[in-house]
Parts: C-alpha cells; sequence; structure tokens
C-alpha cells in the first residue's frame, strides 16, 4: 500500500482488507463488485474509512492499479500533454512502446493499450475515492467533523479522476458512490437518450465545490488536499469550459490567501527547485503527487512509491539512470526559449537556425529556463558534467538532441532520492514529486481570467511576477568550472552563466488589446511549464490546437521527417480527443444497448 507522504498514516490493522478490496478488481471497465459484508464488518469505523481515503489517494501517480495502468496512466500525462503536443519527442525506437506512436502521430485506434491503461486507472481511482464515501454511510465511530473532510477529501479525488477523464477523452460517465456494481451493462453511460453526450462538467465541480467548503486549511500530513488546492482545481475546471467570470474571484481569493497543506503562503520559488526531490512541496507547490523511495515499496513492477510513471524518461546509455531514451525534447521546445536584444520572446521561433543544432546554430539569446527544463550539448546537466549530446540520445533522427531534466535528478542524489532496492529499473525510480499544479500555473491561469473578464494591466502584472522569476540570476546554470549544489538547486560560483541568456519582464503597457496578451500568456506557458504535461490540453481549451501543431510539424525540424512520414496530422474535430478504449465499449454495450457512445472520428 502507497503512502501519501513522508509521515506514514497508514494503519496497519487495515491493510488486509484494503488488499482484498482492492484485489477483486477485473480487467472489465469499473468492474468492482459491491463491498461485501465481511468488508463492512472490517471496514465500517473510522480507521477503516481513513485507509480506504489512503488508497483513494495512492493512486494519484496512476501506477500500481489492480487494473490495467502503466506507463499510459503517468501522473503527469507525459504521453498525453506533452508527447502528443509540441513539447516532447517519444524517444527510444520508433517500435519501442510503438502505442506512444499513435497518440504522437494522431493515429492512435480504440485498441491502444495506453488510452486503455489511462482509463481504467482514472475509473479505479474514482471507485476508491466512491468506497470512502460508502463507507461513511455506515461506519460507526466517525465524528460529523471528521467525516465531513474525509466526504470533502474522497470527493476532492473522485472530482480530480473524472477531470484527468474528462480531459483526455472528453465523452465520459461520471461514476458516484450510488454505483457499486458496474458489471451490469445499462448501468453506466456517456449519452442521454437522445444519444447526445453527457455533460459531466457539473459534477466535477460540484465536488470541487464541495472540498473547497468542507476541507481545512492546513493539514497535518502535508501530502493531502487543503481547501486552498481544491478551491484551485475548480478555478482551473472553469478555465476549462471558459467560465472566466466564476473563476476570476476564486483566483483573486488564492493569489491574496491561499497556502499549502503545510501552511506556507503561496509564492514563487526559484525555478528549479520545483523538480528537485530535495526541495519539494515548497510554498509553490498547490497540489503534488507524492512520491518516495527506499520504504519497502518496490516489490513488484508499478507498486513502488518512487515516480514509476516516469522510468523509461531518463537519458540513454549514461548520466542519471540506466535506460531507456524516450521523452526527448522537441527542437520547437528549445526554439520557443529564444529572446530578443530586449529579453523578451521572439515570434517565429522556428525560423532561422535551430538552438543547439549541429550546424549553423542559433547564437543569440535564449531564456534561461531552457536549462532547467532539458538537457543540452555542452550545457551543464546538474552535477553530471557537461550534457554529451548525441551519446545521450537513443536514435538522433527521430529524438533529437535534448534529454529530459524535469524528471530527473543530480548525481550527488544518487542513492538517497533514487531507489536502491534490487529489483528491475531502481535508479528510475526517484523521489520527484510530480506538481499537479504549482503557482506559476495558478498565476498564468489568473492572468488569462484578467485578460477574459478582468484587466489587462493586472494580467500584465501576474505574467511579469512569473518572467522576474526566471530573470532573477541566482537561479540560472552556470558554466566556467561552476559546482551544482543539490541542496539548493543552485550554482557556484555564479561568473559564467551556460549561455546567452536574457530574459525581461514586458515593458509597461505591453498588452494592448486581448489578442496580443492572450499569445503572450500562451507563449509564457509553453516555456515555464514546458514537458510537464499541460501544453496538449493547453492547445485544445484555446481552441488552436490543430492550428499549432499541424504548423509544428510542418516546421519541427525532427517532427517534419520523423512523424509526418508516419502519417502525423492533427485532425481538427477529432484528434482533440483520444480514442475510447473499444475493451470498455464492448463491456458496457454487451447487453445489446449502446450506452457507452465512441468519440467523433474513431
Amino acid at each position: 500500500m502507497k503512502k501519501i507522504h513522508s509521515n506514514k498514516i497508514i494503519i496497519p490493522a487495515i491493510i488486509v482488507a484494503l488488499a482484498v478490496i482492492y484485489s477483486s478488481c477485473k480487467q472489465g471497465f469499473l468492474d468492482k463488485p459491491p463491498v461485501g459484508t465481511l468488508n463492512q464488518t472490517i471496514l465500517a469505523n473510522e480507521n477503516g474509512v481513513q485507509g480506504l481515503l489512503i488508497g483513494a489517494y495512492a493512486l494519484l501517480d496512476g501506477e500500481g492499479g489492480n487494473v490495467n495502468s502503466g506507463w499510459g496512466s503517468a501522473c503527469d500525462n507525459w504521453t498525453y500533454g506533452s508527447v502528443a503536443a509540441d513539447d516532447a519527442y517519444k524517444g527510444s525506437t520508433p517500435s519501442d512502446q510503438g502505442d506512444i506512436l499513435g497518440l504522437e502521430t494522431y493515429t492512435a485506434n480504440a485498441a491502444n493499450g495506453y488510452v486503455a491503461q489511462k482509463w481504467a486507472t482514472c475509473y479505479e481511482g474514482a471507485q476508491r475515492a466512491n468506497d470512502v464515501l460508502r463507507m461513511l454511510k455506515i461506519a460507526k465511530d466517525v465524528p460529523t467533523g471528521n467525516a465531513n473532510e474525509y466526504a470533502a477529501e474522497a470527493r476532492f479525488l473522485r472530482a480530480h479522476y473524472h477531470f484527468e477523464l474528462k480531459k483526455v477523452f472528453g465523452n465520459v460517465p461520471f461514476v458516484d458512490e450510488t454505483v457499486s456494481d458496474t458489471t451490469a451493462p445499462s448501468t453506466l453511460s456517456n449519452i442521454d437518450g437522445s444519444g447526445a453526450y453527457v455533460n459531466i462538467w457539473p459534477k466535477i465541480e460540484a465536488d470541487f465545490a464541495f472540498a473547497a467548503a468542507n476541507l481545512p486549511e492546513t493539514q497535518s500530513q502535508i501530502g493531502r488536499a487543503n481547501k486552498w488546492a481544491a478551491m484551485a482545481f475548480l478555478a482551473k475546471v472553469y478555465m476549462f469550459e471558459g467560465k472566466y467570470s466564476q473563476a476570476k474571484p476564486l483566483f483573486d481569493q488564492l493569489i491574496a490567501s491561499g497556502k499549502t497543506a503545510g501552511g506556507l503562503k503561496y509564492a514563487l520559488v526559484p525555478y528549479a527547485q520545483n523538480f528537485n526531490p530535495a526541495t519539494k512541496n515548497s510554498a509553490e507547490s498547490v497540489f503534488a503527487v507524492q512520491m518516495s523511495v527506499n520504504d519497502g515499496s518496490a516489490t513488484a513492477a508499478g507498486a513502488s512509491n518512487g515516480n514509476w510513471g516516469d522510468n523509461l524518461n531518463f537519458p540513454y546509455n549514461g548520466g542519471p539512470g540506466a535506460c531507456c531514451g524516450f521523452f526527448n525534447p522537441s527542437q520547437s521546445l528549445a526554439n520557443a526559449y529564444k529572446t530578443d536584444a530586449n529579453g523578451l520572446p521572439v515570434a517565429n521561433y522556428n525560423s532561422g537556425n535551430d538552438v543547439s543544432a549541429t550546424t549553423s546554430p542559433y547564437t543569440g539569446s535564449l531564456d534561461p529556463r531552457i536549462d532547467w527544463t532539458m538537457g543540452r550539448p555542452g550545457i551543464p546537466y546538474y552535477d553530471w558534467g557537461p550534457h554529451p549530446g548525441d551519446a545521450w540520445v537513443r536514435d538522433p533522427g527521430n529524438d533529437g538532441h535534448f534529454s529530459p531534466k524535469k524528471n530527473t535528478y543530480a548525481q550527488s542524489q544518487k542513492g538517497t532520492y533514487t531507489s536502491t532496492e534490487n529489483y528491475w529499473a531502481n535508479t528510475e525510480l526517484t523521489a520527484n514529486n510530480y506538481n499537479l499544479m504549482r503557482y506559476a500555473d495558478l498565476l498564468l491561469l489568473a492572468a488569462e481570467t484578467e485578460v477574459q473578464v478582468g484587466s489587462l494591466s493586472q494580467a500584465l502584472t501576474y505574467v511579469n511576477m512569473v518572467r522576474t522569476r526566471a530573470a532573477d540570476p541566482t537561479g540560472w546554470v552556470y558554466a566556467g568550472g561552476a559546482t551544482y549544489d543539490a541542496t539548493k538547486s543552485q550554482y557556484s560560483p555564479q561568473t559564467t552563466p551556460a549561455d546567452n541568456y536574457n530574459v525581461a519582464a514586458y515593458p509597461t503597457g505591453s498588452f494592448t488589446d486581448k489578442a496580443t496578451a492572450l499569445a503572450a500568456i500562451q507563449r509564457e506557458r509553453y516555456m515555464e511549464l514546458g514537458m510537464e504535461g499541460h501544453r496538449f490540453f493547453d492547445l485544445v481549451r484555446w481552441g488552436i490546437a490543430d492550428v499549432v501543431l499541424n504548423n509544428y510539424l510542418a516546421t519541427d525540424r525532427i517532427a517534419k521527417v520523423s512523424l509526418v512520414s508516419v502519417g502525423a496530422k492533427f485532425i481538427k474535430g477529432k484528434s482533440e480527443l483520444f480514442p475510447i478504449p473499444q475493451s470498455q465499449i464492448d463491456i458496457l454495450n454487451s447487453g445489446g444497448k449502446v450506452v457507452l457512445k465512441q468519440n467523433p472520428g474513431y
């Protein structure tokens, strides 16, 4: 059983009972029998409710469920949010984990194994949250105040899992606590009586709103959701719906008063600290999936509390990890960090010479966030020395020349923040948290609301808060013999920047109109959140995915050769969503009535 965080809250007396519940899951869609008499006898008390709640938190990382889970269900959505966008290439070789190639080229079909993993794991997480709510109705010894908080946490988690499903698949059923047996074909549906897709946004909203109203401001365990996290996710849901007027007052409150579960006022910290296991759970972490290593959990594939979902995503043949060469940052992402003489983003970043090209490389200035986002040839890679270029890339013709960095670790952290337990991929298992939301993300979302229903000048203020952090030279990568201190995410001496860095805040009055402001915010999110699994979903909610991604396929030096040649093309009206797994359609429609309808175009 996984922990929520480093302070154990697992209750030993109920572990066996929980194992009975969660090992009873079958391979079908939510194919989980109702809670039985034996389980009720053991679990119908406060300890049992707490244990079930731990089980619901445990699937936040997307791994270790009793249904199909794996790299396709990783909590950071690296395949759906980044590889399917212009953040990254699949990596490795074209045939290795071939299901990812279908996601990357928008050619995946309903038999794709990765989408099956995401669907099944999120619905298992939702049902684990529902188990908490069902047990609360019959538990005898739970004080009213505690019961409200447990219900609020369960509903926060249920909303999160459905939010994930909604982002990836769009047209999905909502499963609440009244649905304990989903083996009956007519139990659930994603269509109404007229055959139109149902809208589950209101139910996701209601769960996050209930959580915000009933959760405490702080928690004794730092990995648990608090009221501010629930409010932040509710605001983000509103952004996906285009409900800017509802989102704005929430962002106002969050920026004025929001705090982490540990009680830290939300704030921007040095950029690299967001990706360092030694500095996790900082003031910037709105809500994070908690990871740990060397805690006895690494007994089988996917069962570890370490960051299993990212264990393919390390440099190949050297540096941190021992394999596998997946998730290589794209040339387009590297080019996006180009800046002009004023330290502002270059507009047509894929025109002209490429950043770090082997011939005729770009020699202008760069936003320093590039070198915390990716490993580039010749640039210090933490304390591993200069990145050796293609020596760390498995297939440069398809994978480009960069390595992932935000999910990896310093050489001095190996064995402390990586697993030392003896099984496959131990050096790929890390204690790196994944921030489902961090304060910079929140600030840039708030900037969008200001453009839509507020003040252009306030939007500029929020964007410049993020850019001013990037401009602080104490947070840059340094060369010239500088030493990396992993306890601070910092180099010293800070005399020779690793490249020609130049980034600055936008001058007062730069946001002259809505279109200019939105374009700047969209570019800022690309740079700030690169390789964090947000990009595809941003492009879709902005309604520009077809234009941006087809342009990426036409202009990115690697993509226009390796991806277009195998049929990559974003099709408007189809590619915004991924296919619903055919196996689940077959199960729910097996009674002869269509209740689960495939997404358009598949």
